[in-house]
């Protein structure tokens, strides 16, 4: 009944969503703080009859607000239902096993992986360095690949590469073969490759409205990079459903676009919580990474992550770790409002003296 492609498929794990309870739920990198009350007043207004029509499929109102906003064409901008279905859609334009491996960071976003046995891709995984850095160097000595892949700040990581680092592996690798940076995190503070769009014909930038902008609940992602490459992607989409993005999330998205001074407001909070939180974590004798994400990355020496894990689910907070050999140990906390932190500062206090 089944083919051989889907039996031999191992789908990504998102973090759960558990409906036993109310947690304090700091496991899928949300936003803490809603999205732009321009949102709310939007949608007192909108005129339902609007839905009997299709949504715009080059999506133009959105992608010419996006393309103000980053200073670039239209034509360097492609919006998708999620940043996850233009990842799909770069993997099956960008990347392929007769060229070489696709190269990705040992421990990063597991989609890629997923995509990669999706679309029979073979692929190569490169150790993160001593610091948990996605190793730069590390991927300029493979001979021979299809192209790069990684997440910047990383996930689960939430380490962070400097623009420098991502420029030398861009003026040391092949031309013809893509480097996709995946910025789903970029606004919590650390440096996008952005301005390297006009000198790198093969950067693709992946970014989302899920997170700095608390939509997740839309599924609205987009992708800048060269004309060319955004004219393939257009292609993969029209050659898999010419309508993704609905005509509410289009609207919703440029409002959101717009609304720069709502949006610095709560993203430097979460920041500041961040910081504060990393540094109390650390005085407790826990080992914090450097994050430049929403979340942290921490472990408690002869505590195991899966423990950690368990005990706060039972006091009603909910965390995420990773199975994993290498960062078993650690769990990632979405960083939610100051007194979803203290009351989990007090949580560790207890449980883990």
């Amino acid at each position: 009944m089944f083919s051989k492609r889907v039996r031999n498929l191992t789908p990504y794990v998102p973090g759960e969503q558990p409906q036993d309870r109310k947690y304090i739920k700091l496991n899928t990198n949300e936003n803490p703080y809603p999205p732009s009350p321009r949102i709310g007043d939007f949608l007192k207004r909108f005129d339902v009859e609007r839905l009997r029509l299709y949504p715009d499929p080059i999506f133009h109102g959105l992608r010419e607000k996006l393309a103000r906003r980053y200073g670039l064409k239209k034509e360097n901008v492609f919006v998708s239902n999620g940043s996850d279905e233009a990842l799909s859609f770069a993997f099956y334009a960008f990347f392929d096993s007769s060229l070489g491996r696709l190269l990705l960071p040992e421990f990063t976003y597991s989609f890629y992986p997923v995509y990669c046995d999706f679309y029979g891709i073979e692929y190569k995984k490169i150790p993160l360095n001593h610091n948990f850095l996605v190793d730069i160097e590390g991927f300029l000595k493979e001979p021979r690949s299809c192209g790069v892949i990684f997440a910047n700040p990383n996930a689960p990581t939430g380490t962070c590469l400097t623009l420098e680092e991502i420029v030398r592996l861009l003026d040391r690798y092949p031309r013809d073969r893509v480097v996709v940076v995946d910025e789903a995190y970029i606004d919590f503070g650390g440096e996008s490759v952005l301005s390297l769009i006009g000198k790198n014909r093969n950067l693709l930038i992946m970014r989302t409205f899920s997170k700095s902008m608390s939509l997740a609940g839309l599924r609205v992602g987009f992708t800048m990079g060269d004309e060319e490459l955004v004219e393939a992607l257009f292609t993969v989409k029209d050659a898999f459903n010419s309508y993704p993005v609905d005509m509410l999330a289009q609207a919703i998205a440029e409002i959101a676009i717009e609304d720069e001074a709502y949006y610095k407001f709560i993203i430097e909070r979460i920041i500041e919580t961040r910081d504060h939180f990393s540094l109390e974590l650390s005085r407790l004798g826990w080992n914090v990474l450097p994050s430049k994400a929403n979340f942290v990355f921490a472990e408690k020496m002869g505590i195991s992550g899966g423990e950690v894990y368990r005990k706060l689910k039972e006091r009603g907070i909910l965390v995420r770790y990773f199975p994993i050999e290498g960062i078993k140990d650690f769990v990632r906390i979405t960083i939610g409002k100051k007194e979803e932190m203290d009351r989990l500062l007090e949580e560790v206090k207890a449980l883990f003296p």
